[in-house]
């Protein structure tokens, strides 16, 4: 079975990225330039797992994610934020927004790959 993973971030180069590891790792990669895009996408295709970038134009990820966590279709989708926020208390203020998990910017690629994984419940090699 194919798990549909939604990417919503608004750098085109960072959604390529994501969606070649993915792919790569099996996972069938459906992508978003921002949250409004994100909430659509996530209605139609029902994701195991979103990647959220936050600072996004038109809707931002914090924004997203609290209409997808008020949803009663999608809103126990698993979403992780992917910022470049890495300050200390950052990770905390992310969780505590609703996140499920965090990852920084730049992707270590191999992070992303253990991270999704986890997230769906899978686990290579």
């Amino acid at each position: 079975m194919t798990h549909k993973i939604l990417v919503v971030d608004d750098n085109a180069r960072s959604r390529t990225l994501f969606s070649e590891v993915l792919t790569s790792d099996s996972y069938e990669v459906i992508e978003a330039c921002n949250g409004e895009e994100g909430l659509k996408a996530a209605k139609e295709h029902n994701p195991a797992l979103i990647l959220m970038d936050i600072q996004m134009p038109v809707m931002d990820g914090l924004a997203c994610l609290k209409l997808i966590r008020e949803d009663m279709e999608i809103g126990h989708v698993k979403i992780v934020a992917l910022t470049s926020f890495a300050m200390k208390g950052d990770r905390e203020k992310f969780m505590a927004a609703g996140f499920d998990g965090y990852i920084t910017k730049p992707i270590d690629i191999d992070q992303l790959t253990e991270s999704v994984n986890g997230f769906i419940g899978t686990r290579e090699g």
